[in-house]
């Protein structure tokens, strides 16, 4: 079955960055978009960003452009987001996500498969 693994959360002071992982199984991830959340307390789970290397497509909410960086290592099938001067109200479990098809990435019930979350906290 098809998995999902993110790791790298953790604590940072605000201005600092840290990377997030997600190591997919069961999927090949180069073939389906991937995508990242985050979703706050109280708060919808908001796309970040997504890419599908097949259709060479990348895609950025306007909330973290130029702060936020998604790519691939199609080898290793694992997806990565870097994260740069982050702010306190990035604090968030961070999930990345696949979808078996589709092209409205900013659309979170495009994607069908779900990792477990991973908390960024920023003080």
């Amino acid at each position: 079955h098809v998995q999902l693994v993110e790791s790298g959360g953790g604590s940072v002071q605000a201005g600092g960055s840290l990377t997030l992982s997600c190591a997919a199984s069961g999927v090949t991830a180069s073939t389906h978009y991937m995508g990242w959340f985050r979703q706050a307390p109280g708060k919808e789970r908001e796309v970040l960003a997504a890419m599908h290397i097949t259709s060479r497509s990348i895609h950025y909410a306007s909330s973290v452009m130029g702060r936020f960086t998604i790519s691939q290592d199609s080898a290793k099938n694992t997806v990565y987001l870097q994260m740069d001067s982050l702010k306190p109200e990035d604090t968030a479990i961070y999930y990345c996500a696949a979808a078996k098809a589709g092209s409205r990435w900013y659309d979170r019930f495009m994607y069908n498969w779900w990792g477990q979350g991973t908390q960024v906290t920023v003080s």
